[in-house]
């Protein structure tokens, strides 16, 4: 297996074991991003609008840096503290995806890396 290591310092720097993103063939496996802003590696000011805002733009800097974007993930996971916001997810994420839109999980859980209300993490082909 050849894989290639992705890594920019566009997108907040892995903050335990792990790699950006990871490169195997066409399929690059994109790591949970939280709404770190990638100069500071604080969380961003605002509400969970922002929040969400700031993890896909985290997820498109490191798309890019595979050589792909947003358009290309085929599956995508949304972690999410509170299910009530998801509609916000739904709202801010149009920003980010064209139709047709990749396939989608939102998963509820108790807690996230340093407070945060969501992370998302994607799976993207590129040729």
């Amino acid at each position: 297996m050849n894989k290639i290591i992705i890594s920019t310092p566009d997108a907040p720097q892995a903050i335990g074991t792990y790699s950006q993103a990871v490169r195997v063939g066409d399929t690059v496996y994109l790591s949970g991003q939280i709404p770190l802003v990638p100069a500071t590696m604080q969380m961003v000011d605002g509400d969970i609008a922002a929040q969400v805002r700031q993890v896909f733009e985290n997820l498109a800097a490191v798309a890019k840096a595979a050589g792909g974007s947003l358009n290309d993930c085929v599956k995508v996971h949304v972690f999410l503290t509170d299910l009530v916001n998801f509609p916000v997810v739904n709202q801010v994420m149009a920003e980010f995806f064209d139709e047709p839109y990749p396939a989608r999980a939102a998963i509820g859980v108790a807690s996230l890396p340093r407070g945060a209300q969501v992370e998302v993490d994607a799976i993207m082909v590129v040729s």
